[in-house]
């Protein structure tokens, strides 16, 4: 509307609707754009949906942790007792009168540095390092025995290399994330073979298929051992636990309610934090997936 002073000013359209008689129907007699109004609701179902999402999220996110809150709780009550007292007992009395320590440390860190290699899991032998070692000494030997453990591997790859090559070809999909972790500069490298380690994806076959997707042998060494140490502190954790409730066990005396809620917080935290990587570390490896799918 124009007024004589010479200036325009446009008054605000107001959107009025008014309700038929006939059938109970709401008639807009003058309003805005139909798209308008369509984005409008779209944005507030979009707000609606992501607020469900969110909150969804964070219920299984604590109806998991109180369920591995349960579940260690009834291990370490009952099922713990009764196996550590039939079995764990009976094998670490039999080790520690056969084997002397520097004896049993040269074991643990033989196995160690060659299960991977013949494709059997080292995680026992982790345990039982932890149980006798505790953090410092343990966390050392496994992680200097782990090193060999994931360079012999690498190595003998290089007798496969066309055959492995070969299926990693046959597997275009399953193999994208690991040819990921052969491409760009050395930092991304790095920072992909952590990320695997850290993921669920079994390391044993990443040993030998590492090679294979041109990854170097320093990101890949580098990468390895870095996303092995929440694993390796888990293990160490684990044999700790054991030989505490070992020692409880043994000299027949029961946890009390202090150290039994210690215990299960200390694994809550510990599973939590295991699960809490693993996730992002998918998340970053699909992220780096989809990177390299979109690159020309």
């Amino acid at each position: 509307m124009t007024y004589g002073d010479g200036i325009d000013k446009t008054v605000p359209e107001l959107k009025l609707r008014m309700e038929d008689p006939e059938n109970g129907d709401y008639v807009k007699l003058r309003g805005g754009s139909e798209d308008e109004e369509e984005g409008s609701r779209g944005e507030s179902s979009g707000c609606s949906i992501g607020s469900v999402t969110s909150v969804w999220f964070w219920v299984k996110l604590i109806f998991l942790v109180a369920c591995v809150g349960v579940l260690a709780f009834v291990i370490i009550k009952w099922i713990g007792p009764f196996l550590i007292e039939k079995e764990l007992i009976p094998f670490i009395k039999w080790v520690r009168s056969t084997f002397s320590i520097p004896v049993l440390g040269l074991l643990l860190f033989a196995s160690v540095a060659l299960f991977p290699t013949i494709l059997l899991p080292s995680s026992p032998s982790m345990w039982m390092a932890g149980l006798t070692f505790g953090y410092g000494k343990g966390f050392l030997l496994i992680l200097s025995a782990a090193s060999i453990g994931v360079t012999l591997p690498f190595l003998i790859g290089h007798l496969f290399l066309h055959k492995m090559q070969e299926w990693l070809k046959q597997y275009p999909k399953k193999a994208a994330i690991l040819r990921a972790a052969g491409e760009g500069t050395w930092f991304h490298q790095f920072q992909a073979v952590t990320l695997i380690r850290v993921s669920p994806f079994p390391y044993m076959i990443y040993n030998y298929c590492a090679l294979a997707t041109g990854v170097h042998y320093g990101p890949y060494i580098l990468g390895s051992l870095v996303g092995m140490v929440p694993e390796i502190f888990v293990s160490i954790y684990t044999g700790i636990m054991l030989r505490t409730l070992a020692v409880a066990s043994d000299v027949r005396h029961s946890l009390s309610a202090v150290e039994i809620v210690v215990n299960v917080l200390g694994f809550c935290v510990t599973a939590s934090a295991t699960i809490v990587c693993t996730i992002y570390a998918k998340k970053k490896l699909s992220a780096m997936q989809s990177e390299e799918a979109e690159t020309p």
